[in-house]
């Protein structure tokens, strides 16, 4: 059972995975940053490390160590705290409320340890003050930075050198810093912000040097698998590494580094500006957390997913059609069918196995029957009874009429671009959402179904 191959973003190749101690499994994932409600792109993140923690449980049992963080204090919450009128408190416990919601939804594990940043500050200020006695970090005006020219091996994780990460990424300039790629550990609050007192002043830490402290202290100085989505490799984790690495005097941080892939929306970007941005709870409340669970894990981590409402709907009716086997929860051992999840989390290679189980099953093999719906749990699935699915697809979820008029304009825009093929497609989308268009004397009218 110990061949689990995980691909390794530092060494950029697919490897056995050997723990440092088979009895003390060690993983950490970057947890969320609680300004603003999580969208299905840090869903995707935690249904994979969900995934990979429950590989390890499987492999190694009660053994592991699972650590993601909540960062509950950065210049985004106080920009949203600013926004809203309400106060930090306000903001994080909101926020953190909602993202246990969606955990739950979403049927992710409770990870061992949750660690919020705001309670490791006395421990960010020692690593800070440490780094400074070291000679790798400079105090400049009341911030702190790490001297990024002090690393020797800075950009190994982005596989880049330090003129390309200049030209490649937007740095925080400031006067205050000996070198432009050098980054904050520590800087000063105004009154009215959130703010601790330091030997630098008050103020507060930067992002990198929260998760840097809490995995050392959950975790060790050197651990496992760190793990995140692909757009924390830099600045996030190639930081990390650095101070963590002279701060302990340590050829390697984690011996693992693992990333999930960008989550598109219609293949495109999702952003703010383009109004794309899609809630774990919006997705969840629309199509079911089994649905957007199994939506997230039909491609390979590794690579991007693009979120459509083709997608969706054809978990919706996977889901469906496996639900016509659903049995209460049975003991069945399924190591035996486990072998191409350790093969780098192949999700979909595991999905494919699955609906074998179903056609196997629904022949009348009892045998695979069982096995079949201990697989669908040990992906996650199956959380809640037949009767409770039956109950949820019942629900009447309707478009708003904003949305609906959005729709029925693209496809007038379409029609007029001689697109005709794009028209039938909105037309059938909001077939599928219940809507019914027609068109008469030049004017489009639509109705619920």
């Amino acid at each position: 059972m110990n061949n689990l191959q995980l691909t390794n973003s530092l060494t950029r190749k697919k490897e056995f995975f050997k723990p440092i101690d088979k009895k003390k499994i060690s993983l950490y994932a970057c947890g969320p940053t609680v300004y603003d409600n999580p969208h299905v792109g840090n869903a995707r993140s935690l249904v994979v490390f969900d995934i990979l923690y429950r590989v390890l449980k499987l492999v190694y049992g009660n053994n592991v160590n699972y650590v993601r963080n909540i960062t509950d204090i950065d210049d985004k919450i106080i920009e949203a705290s600013k926004k809203n009128k309400k106060t930090i408190n306000e903001i994080t416990r909101n926020i953190t409320s909602v993202f246990h919601k969606d955990c739950e939804n979403l049927n992710c594990l409770k990870p061992t340890k949750e660690p919020k940043a705001t309670e490791h500050i006395k421990e960010m200020i020692e690593m800070t003050s440490s780094l400074i006695k070291k000679k790798f970090a400079y105090e400049n005006n009341g911030h702190v930075y790490f001297s990024v020219s002090s690393f020797k091996n800075y950009g190994r994780l982005s596989n880049k050198n330090l003129d390309e990460l200049k030209a490649g990424n937007r740095i925080e300039i400031s006067d205050l810093k000996k070198n432009s790629m050098d980054f904050v550990l520590w800087k000063p609050s105004s009154k009215e912000d959130p703010g601790w007192d330091s030997p630098w002043g008050r103020g507060r830490p930067g992002w990198h040097i929260e998760c840097s402290v809490m995995s050392e202290k959950y975790l060790g100085k050197i651990f496992d698998i760190h793990g995140g989505g692909l757009d924390l490799i830099f600045p996030h984790h190639e930081n990390e590494i650095a101070q963590s690495c002279c701060n302990n005097s340590t050829d390697n941080f984690a011996n693992y580094w693992v990333h999930n892939g960008f989550v598109t929306i219609n293949n495109e970007k999702m952003s703010k500006s383009l109004g794309n941005i899609i809630t774990i709870s919006d997705a969840v409340n629309k199509y079911s957390g089994q649905v957007v669970r199994l939506a997230l894990l039909s491609a390979h981590y590794s690579q991007p997913l693009d979120w459509n409402d083709e997608l969706l709907h054809n978990q919706k009716n996977t889901i469906d059609k496996w639900y016509s086997l659903y049995e209460e929860q049975k003991e069945e051992g399924i190591e035996d069918i486990t072998d191409v999840l350790l093969d780098d989390l192949n999700t979909p290679g595991f999905i494919a196995k699955i609906h074998e189980l179903y056609t196997k099953a629904n022949a009348g093999d009892k045998k695979k029957k069982s096995l079949f719906n201990s697989a669908c749990r040990f992906l996650g699935l199956f959380n809640i009874s037949k009767e409770e699915w039956d109950n949820f697809k019942k629900k009447k979820i309707r478009l708003s009429e904003t949305d609906i008029i959005k729709k029925i304009n693209e496809r007038t825009k379409a029609k007029n671009d001689g697109n005709y093929s794009l028209a039938d497609k909105i037309r059938e989308g909001l077939l599928k959402e219940g809507i019914l268009i027609e068109d008469q004397k030049g004017k489009t009218i639509w109705k619920y179904k």
